[in-house]
């Protein structure tokens, strides 16, 4: 599949034929005024921006990861520099896209600031796009005001003050970002606990077929992946529902069959490590211990 790369926020506004940019780092875009240079179905675009959109296309589905989806009035996707999405069917006419925007920023915009160290929190970067967010009216208004107030900051004359407050509208508004997800998650709590119930049988699958012996220990990449799930918004679904990550369930679990092994079996410590994936029998050791407090040994010994 033929590939094209998005490098700069210059190449982003040429690519969709939009004029020269405002700012060389930062931009909002109405997604009504594309006139794009080239037909972008089927090619794999690999944008090197932050970019979060709001109904980025009016029709046709767009690829993204594994997964496809339809863009619904009043929805916002986040995608981090590199990652990749395909558009699939026909483009768009203006009067299909007059409701959507995108604000794109270059990763140079807020390397010197606190913000850079700060992205990693926004794990919603790294969600799939059919976990994106869906604002409601009032929300919506919320992060179109935020946005005004980078478009004024960067079109007026620029001073020392520019970068900051730019910078500064961004981190409120993936603030805000992150609270809306957080009541997404609220309001979804029966679905979510449905999700939960899932993911509790597929570890318990996981230990009862072939899997095992072909995989080694359960990972959160495989689980969200059979979930349908990103990993990072299988991690903050049950985060938000029951105070741990995926990786700790997995890790709690994983230590439960330890101890029945070690209490009902006469295996050796090895082979217990052996038969629930793990590699090498010392990273059964030192997990266990981790978790306990006490060597597989010493538990064993003790009961």
């Amino acid at each position: 599949m033929e590939s094209y790369q998005i490098n700069s926020i210059s190449q982003a506004h040429q690519s969709v034929g939009l004029p020269a940019p405002r700012h060389p780092l930062v931009s909002v875009v109405n997604t009504a005024d594309f006139k794009p240079t080239f037909d972008f179905r089927g090619i794999k675009v690999i944008n090197n921006l932050y970019q979060i959109t709001l109904k980025q296309l009016g029709c046709g589905n767009l690829l993204y990861g594994k997964n496809s989806y339809d863009y619904e009035e009043g929805t916002l996707v986040f995608t981090a520099p590199g990652q990749v999405t395909v558009f699939e069917g026909e483009m768009p006419t203006a009067d299909e896209t007059n409701k959507g925007w995108i604000l794109a920023f270059h990763p140079d915009l807020i390397r010197k600031s606190n913000l850079a160290d700060k992205m990693s929190q926004y794990t919603f970067f790294s969600y799939e796009v059919n976990e994106a967010l869906h604002l409601s009216e009032e929300e919506l208004g919320t992060i179109e005001d935020l946005l005004d107030k980078i478009v004024k900051e960067y079109s007026q004359n620029l001073d020392k003050h520019s970068q900051n407050l730019i910078i500064s509208n961004i981190e409120l508004l993936l603030d805000y970002c992150t609270r809306f997800y957080d009541r997404q998650f609220y309001t979804r709590a029966n679905l979510n606990l449905d999700f939960i119930s899932k993911f509790e049988r597929l570890l318990k699958k996981y230990y009862s077929t072939e899997v095992l012996y072909e995989k080694g220990l359960p990972n959160v990449k495989y689980l969200a992946s059979e979930l349908n799930f990103s990993s990072s918004y299988l991690s903050d679904l049950l985060k938000k529902e029951t105070g741990k990550t995926a990786q700790e369930h997995i890790h709690l679990f994983v230590i439960e069959k330890a101890k029945n092994k070690l209490l009902n079996s006469k295996n050796s410590i090895s082979e217990i490590g052996y038969s629930l994936g793990f590699e090498y029998p010392q990273h059964f050791s030192n997990l266990f211990k981790s978790k306990t407090g006490m060597s597989p040994s010493e538990y064993r010994s003790l009961n």
